[in-house]
């Protein structure tokens, strides 16, 4: 076999319909999770990032000692990133008070800083390039900053904006909509469409699950936070386990 043919699959998903919905429903989770744990808890946001980054890291070592895409350790990571991402990004906004405005700036510098710094290192964002441990410490440490930045943008639009839960859902699902427009319509790199959708899931993830869960007069449905989250841990391992999902590739 001629090795420049070669595929070699990497150890994250291939970018369906079925990876944006599961992306969708864990970004929700990870805010009511969040919120569950740093709110219903009591435990505050610091404490609470704490005990997420020890999560996040054993995931993520989890992830990266993996030799091949596993749908369960790959989502479960995921997962992590976002809730952790919401105890940092509450953190941020609102103990450190930076501010919703502040804080999103902050975060954008970082995930932006993160990108540059791991295109100018690997020579390629593109996900399906993520199969070795070096790639993939770029790949999570981006998630987390995306995912962190994905919060504190929806908190800003749905909050300091007062545009509302439900307004701000509907915006965020527009921009994604764009998004896929310009995936079909136009020849814009699809990497960076990727990026743009992937940061854009993550604040919609964020004020649906604060609709669920804050309380009917702040404009939510006053929810459970542990039922909330429970049904969307179902309904993830429902997708994940319903839609066997494959490893991207790429060809060398």
């Amino acid at each position: 076999m001629n090795i420049l043919n070669k595929e070699v699959l990497s150890k994250v998903p291939e970018v369906t319909l079925i990876f944006w919905i599961i992306k969708i429903l864990a970004t929700t989770l990870g805010e009511t999770a969040g919120d569950a744990l740093s709110m219903s808890m009591n435990l505050g946001y610091l404490y609470s990032t704490g005990i997420l980054a020890i999560f996040f890291s054993v995931a993520v070592i989890a992830q990266i000692y993996t030799k091949q895409f596993h749908p369960i350790i790959y989502w479960i990571t995921i997962i992590a990133t976002t809730t952790l991402g919401t105890t940092i990004a509450d953190f941020v906004d609102r103990s450190l008070g930076l501010g919703y405005a502040g804080g999103t700036t902050i975060l954008l510098t970082l995930l932006l800083a993160s990108l540059f710094t791991w295109h100018r290192t690997m020579g390629s964002i593109a996900v399906d390039t993520v199969s070795s441990p070096k790639t993939e410490v770029f790949y999570w440490v981006t998630i987390m900053f995306s995912q962190t930045l994905g919060t504190a943008l929806g908190d800003w639009v749905a909050g300091t904006q007062g545009l509302g839960y439900l307004a701000s859902a509907l915006i965020f699902s527009c921009i994604l909509c764009a998004i896929a427009f310009a995936y079909f319509k136009t020849k814009i790199s699809r990497v960076y469409l990727f990026w743009m959708a992937f940061i854009f899931t993550r604040p919609l993830g964020a004020v649906v699950g604060d609709f669920l869960d804050k309380p009917m007069s702040e404009g939510g449905l006053g929810l459970d936070r542990y039922m909330a989250t429970a049904t969307l841990i179902l309904l993830v391992l429902f997708f994940i386990f319903t839609f066997k999902q494959k490893a991207s590739k790429k060809v060398h």
